[in-house]
């Protein structure tokens, strides 16, 4: 029999995969969450299950649905626009303190970094994981362990939004480019340069999503 203690390394790895198919878009906004059968998939019993359930609804992203349970929160549209102006209110202070207070081996490491990103563009996920490395390589280089907080507080959420834009070949040569441009006010130690850029950077990814939500609902339309 299965000691109560033994349920939570287990709860702790159903709660990360159930991250990842939120992020991924493998459970969508709006999915009812069983939880017999999320166990069942995962090869768990349903303690686990049940506990990677409330910290998922501790971080925002589940909620319970009259008659429907738990299911995957769903974002309105005043909701995305709140969350892009809050990335880039956020990255943007990241950017600027890194301009002062990242060491050269974090630029070393942040410039090839982008290298790596351009020479991956096409290959969805290795791109998606480098961009995910180059911006909290950059946060931590702020060296506000509160701005990181708030940052991952954040990000947490837009996992909702699903997949990256970087999807799109066009806007993962655009951020390729933003990438850059950051790098260079950071070499600089300009920060005000620094935060601007970062700034258009999160405001070029907030257009990417809006035009791929814009299309994914005339598809729906469609149907």
């Amino acid at each position: 029999m299965t000691h109560p203690t033994d349920e939570i390394p287990q709860g702790a790895s159903a709660y990360r995969r159930l991250l990842d198919e939120i992020r991924s878009g493998a459970l969508p906004p709006g999915t009812r969450l069983r939880e017999v059968e999320i166990a069942e998939r995962l090869g768990l019993s349903r303690t686990p299950i049940r506990e990677a359930m409330r910290l998922l609804e501790a971080d925002g992203l589940v909620v319970h649905q009259p008659r429907l349970g738990a299911t995957v929160r769903t974002l309105d549209y005043a909701e995305i626009m709140e969350l892009y102006e809050m990335r880039a209110v956020l990255e943007g202070t990241a950017a600027r303190l890194a301009a002062r207070a990242a060491s050269e081996v974090e630029l070393a490491e942040l410039s090839a970094l982008n290298d790596e990103f351009c020479a991956a563009v096409g290959d969805q996920d290795k791109a998606a994981e480098l961009n995910r490395q180059f911006h909290l390589i950059l946060q931590d280089a702020a060296k506000n362990r509160f701005l990181i907080k708030s940052i991952i507080s954040l990000q947490k959420t837009m996992m909702i939004l699903g997949p990256t834009t970087l999807l799109d070949v066009d806007r993962a040569h655009g951020a390729a480019q933003e990438h850059k441009r950051i790098l260079a006010a950071l070499i600089a130690r300009d920060g005000a340069q620094a935060e601007t850029e970062m700034r258009g950077h999160i405001e070029a990814a907030q257009r990417a999503r809006l035009k791929g939500l814009r299309a994914r609902d005339r598809a729906m339309e469609e149907e």
